[in-house]
């Protein structure tokens, strides 16, 4: 991986190149987002644009009953430089939740309930935490509020009872990410983490990079 990065960044410029690098330093897997069955495009793409603006780097895409189809010009781009993990067919959200809870993870749903623990509140320090998010209209089903490990809100100080997915997101990642950044936590990506991602940030930017790499290939074996 190493190598091929070293060999592919000729391809790209010096200034990218160091872009890549600073951005890298502030990317995030200890806090990651999983989000139920969105369906509006514009919520989903806003949703994406959150995660990278905050630096977390994968979001994870249940599609149990609806398909997730982000709108390119809220989204900005902003889908080529995060990891999307997708899960589709019934059992879409089950398998989902087992992934994050088999990868450490502690599965936080976000709901309006009265004994969930307030944003201010939250503590980080307990482990990486995966932050569900429900649907435009109702929210989280049952099934991924049962699944779920912890509950989390936002304080709301008005009639409304709750924000719209895509705000709620921003406000919740705003909050977690300062959080993140005054704790001592070794939030950082690993260094496999930062190799693949570098790697595939800079294939994003070539044009043909496949053909490229088999070029590459191709040399070093000759």
């Amino acid at each position: 991986m190493k190598q091929l990065i070293t060999q592919l960044k000729e391809f790209i410029s010096e200034e990218r190149f160091h872009l890549f690098e600073k951005i890298l330093q502030n990317r995030t897997n200890y806090i990651t987002v999983a989000i139920e069955d969105i369906y509006q495009s514009h919520n989903a793409s806003a949703v994406l644009r959150s995660c990278d603006c905050f630096g977390i780097q994968t979001v994870h895409v249940v599609e149990q009953q609806n398909e997730f189809i982000p709108n390119p010009e809220v989204a900005m781009g902003s889908s080529k430089w995060l990891n999307i993990n997708h899960y589709k067919n019934k059992n879409a959200l089950p398998n989902a939740i087992s992934t994050l809870k088999k990868q450490n993870y502690t599965v936080v749903a976000t709901t309006p309930h009265q004994n969930d623990t307030l944003l201010p509140d939250f503590d980080l320090e307990k482990g990486p935490v995966a932050l569900l998010f429900g649907t435009e209209m109702r929210g989280l089903s049952n099934q991924a509020i049962d699944l779920a490990d912890e509950y989390l809100k936002i304080p709301m100080y008005g009639f409304t009872e709750s924000f719209n997915i895509s705000v709620s997101v921003a406000i919740i990642l705003n909050e977690l990410r300062q959080k993140l950044n005054k704790s001592s936590i070794p939030w950082q990506l690993n260094e496999q983490e930062y190799e693949e991602t570098l790697f595939k940030w800079i294939k994003a930017s070539i044009k043909r990079p496949e053909l490229i790499i088999e070029r590459l290939q191709q040399t070093k074996k000759e």
